[in-house]
């Protein structure tokens, strides 16, 4: 069965999910994964039900897979069926008060991370900076501190050769050293490997509003420390959120009183972008519904989503029992509770299909009932799956409002997570998010910009006689279709993107979602960049008063703008930010590499420091007058660039590609000129690693396109990049 993908989609298959031979091609195509994927899961069958039609599953899991129905989180897709056989995305680790805990968890981590799943951790526990240390009668050195070693060692695991670690780091709003936490990430050095989120209380929620001091307490003694004014607190956290995006909030209190197996113990945090809560050595598996494909003749073809959601509800209780864990602990923990996480994708896409502007009411009530509609009919297809295979083992009694059942197979059954690389995959919008951009633009390697336009933008346009080649470059150059005059009003309504909407509406939508899913939604509120601190505390005050568990903000540019702000600067904040190069040292340390180009050989020459690289020399030893100045200059610019801290990544963008009347080649690959062999040069010695700079710089560091901040991460729309992933 040839399956219907997108070129874009197909190129994300290839270069993250499908299997590769020792040179790195691809060795299956996306009909074969999929059948490999639905195989594999379905073999849970013969340990399960041992009356059970495994082959009959397999056919069930495949159509599901091809059709673009449903698709379950990455780790499964890239390694169901292979050596690896890691299939869940998110864990949560215990830390206690001792070195002994606190580094057996970073031990478990780089085991978790080495697998490909990201990691949540609660600092909570763990005595404030300067406490007694009564083992050696000395001081402590604070959460933050024991933070910064988890995020070393993120920064040394390659996650299974293809990802990243990813960690969430939570700390309760009433730890002593609270004040720190909040502010730790506007230095953009630290905790890079971090997303930091603060557990709010309804007490301090409570303090809050009555403008009251709320109690800071020492976790190793459970006694007051100080008291201090929620307000002040409220401000910090505002305020770091405005400058940098981060911390984000959850409620803590809230995501307990939602906690289905409350005797096992408390959550104290989350996976890396918040949507889902996990007891201690929990993991949970996650996938989504495919919200457009579940959209035929222009209305909801209910019967289609009924059975796409018992065959997913199915397939990830599978998942379950067929996944390798990364800790013994970990398996002992998530079959006793057995949480899964099903959720959507292309909400946005739906609501455009059925002709509904994403903020308006009409939106909600739509997004609220297919939520109701989706986690009445998982709770049934788990009841039903209990009845066969048992109750997941931790099961208290009936918990659940819907159905009344003695019988529940998962603890947990809904989630809203973050659906970055697979909506690609799918080929529709991220989860419950607005339509990113109608128009993506796209760069490849010689330079040629090409656009991807919005099929259901294009059908419409086209339908309605006004669509042409001038009208995509300019909502290309503009990102907006708002005041485009030849673009109808109610299609301008209709098509907005994620910064056309205000953010109420961006609340109102997760708020819809959360009243009936039993983790969290992953979202973000995007705000303008002229939107003020008020703004951000009226979204968060909104966000609990709406019954969300948590909320992320991020406001266009801020982590953007903070990179660039190096040097001595004016203090009026209109100038614009002075860069000043680091001074070269007096002695640094390099290497030097020959490569062919059109003109001779050209001998390159790269420099470090103690900060990394600083300088770019290169040379032509039959050269002179005119190209000679033209290879030093570009040396000279490059030098400069990195001193100044620009990304080398950024500078190999811009120098790949160049051309010149006589390319050569080198090793099986040309090279175009002598800027393009000096990048050939810095990317064979950087490996194209991916560097912090280059994401907060807004710049997708593996294909240069632009990064979308959504579902509480950074993605990328053009190659499938996360940096939650």
């Amino acid at each position: 069965m040839k399956i219907s993908l997108s070129k874009n989609a197909r190129v994300v298959l290839e270069k993250r999910y499908l299997k590769k031979d020792d040179s790195g091609n691809a060795i299956e195509s996306p009909e074969n994964m999929f059948q490999r994927v639905a195989r594999s899961v379905a073999d849970a069958d013969r340990l399960l039900d041992p009356d059970a039609d495994v082959k009959k599953t397999q056919t069930k899991f495949q159509k599901l897979l091809s059709n673009l129905w449903f698709l379950p989180n990455s780790p499964t897709m890239m390694n169901a069926g292979r050596r690896l056989g890691q299939l869940a995305a998110c864990f949560v680790l215990p830390i206690e008060d001792s070195m002994e805990s606190i580094f057996e968890t970073v031990k478990h981590t780089a085991m978790i991370h080495k697998s490909g799943g990201g990691t949540g951790f609660s600092f909570s526990k763990i005595r404030p900076a300067k406490d007694v240390v009564l083992s050696t009668a000395g001081i402590s050195s604070g959460p933050l501190s024991f933070m910064t070693v988890f995020d070393i060692a993120t920064e040394t695991v390659k996650q299974g050769g293809t990802r990243r670690g990813a960690n969430m780091g939570v700390l309760r709003v009433d730890h002593p050293d609270i004040e720190a936490f909040i502010e730790t990430k506007n230095d953009l050095t630290r905790l890079n490997n971090f997303n930091i989120s603060v557990g709010l209380t309804k007490q301090f929620m409570e303090a809050l509003e009555t403008k009251s001091d709320f109690n800071l307490i020492n976790p190793r003694t459970n006694k007051t420390s100080q008291r201090v004014s929620a307000r002040k607190i409220f401000d910090m956290i505002v305020r770091s959120a405005w400058k940098t995006g981060e911390p984000g909030i959850i409620f803590i209190d809230k995501i307990n009183d939602d906690n289905p197996t409350k005797q096992i113990g408390d959550i104290e945090a989350t996976n890396p972008c918040g949507e889902q809560p996990l007891l201690p050595y929990e993991s949970c598996t996650l996938g989504s519904i495919n919200l457009s494909r579940m959209v035929t003749k222009n209305s909801l073809n209910m019967k289609r989503m009924k059975n796409a959601v018992h065959d997913a509800v199915h397939f990830l209780d599978n998942v379950i029992e067929m996944n390798r864990y990364p800790l013994p602990q970990i398996e002992t923990m998530s079959k006793a509770n057995r949480k899964i996480g099903l959720g959507v994708m292309g909400f946005a896409d739906l609501l455009l299909k059925l002709g509904i502007s994403y903020d308006s009411e009409e939106a909600v009530s739509q997004g609220a009932s297919l939520m109701e509609f989706i986690s009445h009919e998982s709770k049934n297809a788990s009841a039903l799956l209990a009845e066969k295979r048992g109750n997941f083992k931790n099961y208290p009694g009936s918990i659940y409002d819907t159905p009344e059942t003695p019988y529940m197979r998962n603890a947990a059954t809904t989630t809203i997570a973050p659906t970055g690389t697979i909506s690609i995959i799918a080929g529709v919008s991220s989860g419950i998010e607005p339509v990113f951009s109608i128009v993506q633009t796209r760069r490849v390697l010689d330079g040629e910009v090409l656009y991807d336009v919005h099929p259901l933008f294009v059908k419409m346009a086209k339908a309605e006689k006004f669509f042409n080649k001038r009208l995509i470059d300019k909502i290309a150059g503009g990102g907006t279709l708002s005041k485009i005059d030849e673009i109808p009003e109610h299609i301008q309504k209709l098509f907005k993107t994620s910064h056309d909407i205000s953010p109420e509406w961006h609340v109102k939508i997760q708020a819809a979602f959360q009243k009936y899913t039993d983790s969290a939604v992953s979202k973000t509120v995007n705000l303008p960049a002229e939107a003020t601190e008020k703004e951000v505390e009226e979204i968060y005050l909104a966000a609990y008063r709406l019954g969300c568990k948590g909320v992320t903000i991020y406001r266009d540019g801020s982590r953007d703008k903070q990179v660039l702000t190096v040097g001595a600067g004016s203090k009026d904040t209109k100038d614009k930010p002075t860069i000043a190069p680091r001074p070269r040292p007096l002695r640094t340390h390099g290497m030097t590499e020959r490569i062919q180009t059109g003109c001779g050989k050209l001998y390159v020459t790269i420099n470090s420091d103690a900060k990394g690289m600083c300088e770019v020399f290169a040379q032509m030893g039959k050269t002179g007058g005119c190209a000679s100045s033209q290879i030093e200059a570009a040396g000279r610019l490059a030098s400069l660039a990195l001193r100044s801290g620009v990304n080398v990544d950024a500078i190999i963008r811009q120098l790949t590609g160049i051309r010149c009347p006589s390319p050569a080649w080198q090793n099986g690959k040309m090279v175009l000129s002598c800027p393009d062999a000096m990048a050939r040069v810095l990317k064979n010695l950087t490996n194209s690693e991916v560097t912090e700079n280059t994401v907060l710089m807004g710049g997708c560091p593996e294909c240069g396109s632009v990064l979308s901040h959504e579902e509480g991460c950074l993605n990328c729309h053009a190659c499938g990049f996360s940096k939650c992933s």
